[in-house]
């Protein structure tokens, strides 16, 4: 398959021309739409582990994932004054799975072996500065061999009298169809049926700055799954050696809470921390910890060490190779919902030349992250972006 691979910078010469041509609207409200920020976001993936779903628990989960998104966000004022803005986003993602080629079990013959994903969204916003009121509209779509999914949002946000503290509800649906694609022994024909799967989330937040130096934001979700909620190609096999579908619930109700803080630590120090408590149905429960500390070292170079660890239990339906029984209803070797431990760390790098990034005013933030995955089922992987960020 023909690997897709675009970068911002093919697009360098076509901000030049723009930037050559833009003015200083910094005081002035233009009631023309014009174009507020420009992200380019390029990252590298690659993961290895031997605990694939696919050959039921066992066998290489190696993957490598290309991924860029063009992400343009345009603003005009109202004659009323209300600020509209207008947010596109454009990714696409080519990946290759050893997991995914087995489906066939021999190599380089399955269908989702390699493939690309596409996804854009556009979102719309409404704001009156004057009142604190935000009202925002939002759709998307996912698309790729054996799966498509369309979502849609609204959310609506008040900020309180003294523009401290804002409060947020957000609502989420995601309507999605799973192509039926069938481990080779198990089929009966080579037409592929689907299956739909639906997922609705609300969210209410609230962010509150405290004082000078610290900054709150508390959030709660409700999330509920319905439709075909497992993966047709993921093998389980029993304690008698015979192979099965794996087969999971039709619905699942999930509930995190979180909490985010900001600290700034003179003008040079941000110290960034977040906690998520994670529980569901299916009893799996996690919590989440994540730890950013970005330090400014001079007026154009910062760096921002991380680090995040994630804690889970194993969902009831979980067991490994050849562990499950036939008086079993519902049963998965997926290890993604097994209980394991795993940390996150890694380092990112921004530049914000006074001249802009090669040179060109408004080409106004180069960042660099790098991160490493370890995982206690013995799955290891590394990413690499890049973030060029044209204002």
């Amino acid at each position: 398959m023909k690997r897709i691979f675009i970068t911002g910078f093919a697009l360098l010469g076509l901000f030049r021309m723009s930037a050559q041509t833009a003015t200083d609207s910094t005081n002035y409200k233009s009631q023309k739409l014009k174009v507020e920020e420009i992200n380019l976001v390029s990252s590298y993936y690659k993961q290895n582990g031997n605990n694939s779903a696919v050959t039921g628990g066992i066998g290489s989960e190696a993957l490598t994932d290309i991924s860029n998104t063009i992400d343009v966000k345009l603003v005009k004022y109202g004659a009323n004054g209300k600020k509209h803005t207008f947010d596109a986003e454009l990714g696409v993602d080519h990946y290759t799975s050893a997991s995914s080629d087995m489906i066939d079990l021999s190599a380089n013959s399955s269908a989702s072996s390699a493939d690309n994903r596409i996804y854009p969204s556009l979102t719309y916003t409404m704001e009156d500065e004057a009142k604190g009121n935000t009202l925002g509209l939002g759709i998307s779509s996912s698309t790729e061999f054996d799966y498509q999914s369309f979502g849609g949002n609204v959310s609506y946000s008040k900020k309180t009298k003294d523009k401290n503290g804002e409060f947020t509800a957000k609502f989420q649906a995601y309507l999605d169809q799973v192509k039926l694609i069938t481990p080779v022994e198990l089929r009966t024909t080579d037409n592929y049926g689907t299956a739909s799967r639906n997922t609705f989330a609300g969210t209410l937040s609230y962010s509150q700055i405290v004082n000078q130096n610290l900054q709150v934001m508390f959030m709660a979700d409700v999330i509920s799954q319905n439709g075909y909620l497992s993966l047709p190609f993921h093998r389980v096999y029993f304690t008698d050696g015979s192979v099965h579908q794996e087969n999971l619930p039709d619905t699942r109700l999930k509930i995190p809470l979180a909490v985010r803080a900001s600290y700034f630590v003179g003008d040079n120090i941000i110290i960034r921390a977040y906690y998520r408590y994670y529980s569901d149905d299916w009893k799996l429960t996690a919590h989440t910890a994540d730890l950013e500390v970005p330090v400014k070292l001079s007026p154009v170079f910062s760096l921002s060490p991380f680090y995040r660890y994630y804690a889970q239990s194993a969902v009831k339906y979980f067991k490994g190779y050849q562990e499950h029984s036939g008086s079993e209803e519902f049963y998965t070797s997926n290890y993604d919902l097994s209980k394991f431990n795993s940390s996150f760390f890694g380092m990112g790098m921004k530049f914000t030349p006074l001249k802009g990034v090669f040179g060109i005013k408004h080409f106004h933030t180069l960042e660099i992250r790098y991160g490493h995955y370890t995982k206690t089922t013995n799955m290891t992987s590394n990413i690499i972006s890049i973030n060029l960020k044209y204002k």
